[in-house]
């Protein structure tokens, strides 16, 4: 989850989804991101995201949407980008019943420590590749810890 979901929760589905598939587990998760604002609800991922993903091999028909009460309700786990994000989400999830969503830092699972996955809507190619390599990394070590 990210502020608007075009950017770093759209790659790390993506990314997250691959894993799976290529592990043969695309049939026990199920694989989603959304937004904490409703800013971009309906666009697809920034151009940038794209062509970072398809460069490694990576499609994606993902739609900007926003965060909903069931989602809190239905995952098992909800991962996201920075300190403001889970400030966000923890907040919002207080005001759902039933709440079963374990909300951690996607970077918490980085075996290389960067905890935050900065937001690159504001930088250059470099920095979506950065956000790419994160997202491989918490992903990977994520997917192998035991659920």
């Amino acid at each position: 989850v990210s502020i608007g979901n075009i950017c770093r929760s759209p790659i790390a589905e993506a990314v997250f989804r691959k894993l799976v598939t290529d592990e043969k587990l695309d049939n026990k998760w199920m694989t989603d991101s959304a937004a904490v604002s409703d800013w971009n609800v309906g666009r697809s991922p920034d151009a940038r995201a794209l062509s970072c993903l398809r460069n490694h091999g990576i499609e994606t028909a993902h739609k900007a949407r926003q965060i909903t009460k069931e989602d809190f309700q239905t995952f098992d786990y909800i991962l996201c980008m920075d300190e403001s994000n889970l400030r966000d989400l923890k907040r919002k999830s207080n005001q759902v019943n039933a709440c079963k969503a374990k909300i951690e830092l996607l970077g918490s699972y980085d075996p290389q420590k960067q905890l935050i996955i900065e937001d690159p809507y504001y930088g250059s190619e470099k920095d979506f590749e950065t956000v790419y390599e994160q997202c491989v990394r918490c992903c990977k070590a994520f997917l192998e810890k035991p659920h």
